[in-house]
């Protein structure tokens, strides 16, 4: 566990994504005050807190859906902290939003291949893709990598709510990111479908680093190698998974004292 440790503390070169001083303001209102924050790439962390402890405000700036009021944040080494949203895509990074954003008459394949399309030279042909178009194997893989190949011609409407959490991680995966932004893909999930959610997470290509705000513990702390903890609108405590459910501080401001 020390490398893993080493992960966490580290700043600077290296990084897959950095925030230095991070401050948002709305009004006189800090959604988010001063958060630093460096993970690795291939690092997989979780950003947990309680409603209105800034996580979604935190993605929104890393995603160019809101600018920060101050300070900076790079991706692979580059300043992005001005960047509108198409352009930090365009570098490999990726989000999925707690309100779905899927195309329900379309079937699951066809949302997946349209993804494809978005993130690819030539995105604006007309023309049907072939069975042997390179996207379209493309698209093929995706949907097998988050287990929805037995329901790739069904309409987007007519899947279960966990299924479209599923193709949503598909989509984010369109076009070979280096980085996704994973926003409550635990939420509303039955049992079953968390424990899919968490196989598909753990399945996914070593490169690829993420970061998940996450309700559910349980998910959360299975999927991930380290854990920033936030606290209205400030970066709390960080730690390995263990340490984070075993502190006290968390355990009372997070879990009610009764978390095992």
């Amino acid at each position: 566990m020390d490398s893993v440790a080493r992960r966490i503390s580290a700043v600077g070169a290296g990084a897959a994504l950095e925030l230095r001083g991070v401050t948002r303001m709305f009004g006189a209102l800090a959604a988010l005050t001063d958060v630093t924050i460096t993970v690795r790439p291939g690092e997989r962390r979780a950003v947990l807190g309680s409603n209105g402890a800034g996580k979604t405000t935190l993605f929104n700036c890393v995603t160019g859906d809101f600018l920060p009021s101050s300070g900076t944040i790079r991706f692979f080494g580059e300043d992005i902290t001005h960047f509108p949203p198409y352009e930090r895509i365009r570098r490999g990074l990726r989000r999925t939003y707690q309100i779905s954003a899927l195309f329900p008459g379309l079937t699951v394949q066809d949302n997946v291949y349209l993804a494809c399309c978005g993130v690819s030279r030539g995105r604006f042909s007309l023309l049907r893709a072939r069975p042997d178009d390179a996207l379209m194997h493309s698209t093929d893989l995706l949907i097998g990598a988050v287990h929805l190949t037995a329901v790739k011609a069904r309409r987007v409407s007519e899947l279960a709510h966990g299924q479209q959490r599923q193709l949503e991680i598909a989509l984010a995966l369109a076009g070979a990111p280096r980085f996704i932004l994973f926003d409550e893909p635990a939420a509303g999930l039955s049992p079953a479908e968390r424990r899919e959610l968490i196989e598909i997470l753990t399945s996914l290509p070593s490169h690829i680093g993420y970061i998940i705000i996450e309700h559910d513990m349980d998910v959360a702390l299975r999927v991930v190698e380290s854990v920033t903890m936030m606290h209205n609108g400030r970066v709390f405590k960080e730690g390995l998974p263990q340490e984070i459910e075993s502190d006290p501080e968390v355990q009372e401001l997070y879990l009610g004292g009764g978390h095992d």
